[in-house]
């Protein structure tokens, strides 16, 4: 299958890239195609609601940036992998645009969706996983896990990156 991993970190040395790394080497392992984009390096604006892509623009978004390269990759990947960290409560602000901007698209072609999520500090992740919840519901798609590390444990220690290895070869 082709796998498509967003990674929302603007880091490039962050938990959440470590993680997105370590599911690629896993779903690899499990003969996948894997291909990671650093969405939190990106120029994405978010969503400006102003409905071109539904009118005018046949499904093309009026903003002519980085979502250019996202989208034909959305339009091909088969299994959708959010890696995000937590920022106030939420997805990156990198992640959030992104999201936003699949209006233009109506929905990915994913059919499967994973979500990683790490953070320094716990119970932060309801609105996330309560957001991945609602858009599997609406895309109509496979939820096939959510992994989330914390505080200490949200370190890509050696441990953590052998359960995300691990979680990327059990995709299907």
């Amino acid at each position: 299958m082709k796998v498509l991993i967003l990674n929302g970190s603007p880091r490039a040395k962050s938990n959440s890239a470590a993680f997105a790394q370590a599911f690629k080497e896993g779903a690899e392992s499990a003969g996948h195609s894997v291909e990671i984009l650093e969405i939190g390096k990106m120029k994405i604006g978010g969503c400006l609601g102003c409905e071109y892509c539904h009118k005018a623009g046949n499904g093309q978004c009026v903003q002519k940036d980085d979502m250019q390269i996202v989208y034909p990759k959305l339009a091909e990947a088969e299994v959708l992998v959010l890696a995000s960290p937590i920022y106030y409560w939420s997805f990156s602000g990198h992640m959030q645009s992104l999201i936003s901007r699949f209006y233009a698209i109506w929905k990915p072609a994913a059919k499967k969706y994973a979500m990683i999520l790490s953070s320094g500090s716990p119970e932060v992740y309801d609105a996330p996983i309560s957001q991945y919840r609602s858009i599997l519901d609406f895309f109509g798609a496979e939820d096939l896990g959510i992994k989330t590390f914390c505080g200490r444990g949200s370190q890509a220690t050696e441990e953590n990156l052998a359960a995300v290895r691990a979680f990327g070869a059990s995709i299907r």
